[in-house]
């Protein structure tokens, strides 16, 4: 099935409708939907909820990502943007409780495909143990959590690599196995962007887990 997607100009004025495929190849700028997951323990420690991507994904297969994302169907308003997480994630959420951190302006060329963004960037404090989530398995492979606070370090460039828990899906002849690991994870992990993204996504995670409320990327 073809999947429309809104086009938009520089001013983010919508301009049209276009094929998804056609519209990275001929870059057109376009709009989707971010949301992080973050939460405080019973220890009082912060964590962050991150995706890894399918093994068969065009681009960036199996590297770690943003915890749900995905493109707005064209016609599709921001609050409805929200299904990305119900279909990647398994969960039921109100946009209501998102935590709005405003749009990111992405811009990348990976081979063919020129990737011009405005993004939709939330977070959401949702303490559920990993294990748990019934994840879109066309879509993530896995999930794995992590310390903020070890991220934060790590980004700031005061260790190299951090300790992740993860709950990974693997096809076998049985179908999809779920099973637990621990694994480390350096920045190199995650996929590249142009700018800061997921350190600046920490530092306003750990803002908002500590109750500030003026919070935008």
């Amino acid at each position: 099935m073809v999947e429309m997607i809104d086009i938009y100009d520089e001013n983010m004025v919508k301009i049209g409708s276009k094929e998804r495929k056609q519209a990275h190849l001929d870059g057109d700028w376009h709009r989707a939907f971010h949301c992080w997951i973050v939460y405080r323990d019973k220890k009082k420690d912060d964590y962050m909820v991150v995706q890894r991507r399918a093994s068969d994904k065009a681009l960036f297969p199996n590297a770690l990502d943003i915890t749900a994302a995905g493109h707005y169907e064209s016609g599709e308003s921001i609050e409805q943007g929200i299904r990305e997480v119900r279909e990647e994630l398994g969960i039921n959420i109100s946009f209501k409780d998102l935590v709005p951190l405003g749009i990111k302006f992405d811009v990348a060329k990976v081979g063919d495909v020129v990737n011009r963004e405005f993004d939709d960037v939330f977070l959401y404090v949702h303490n559920q143990d990993i294990t748990e989530y019934n994840f879109q398995l066309e879509e993530v492979s896995g999930l794995a959590v992590f310390k903020i606070d070890d991220a934060l370090e790590m980004y700031a460039g005061a260790r190299k690599s951090i300790q992740a828990r993860a709950v990974m899906a693997e096809k076998t002849a049985r179908g999809y196995e779920r099973r637990v690991v621990t694994f480390g994870v350096t920045p190199g992990d995650f996929i590249p962007r142009t700018d800061a993204y997921v350190y600046k996504i920490l530092i306003l995670a750990k803002r908002l887990l500590n109750g500030e409320k003026h919070l935008v990327i």
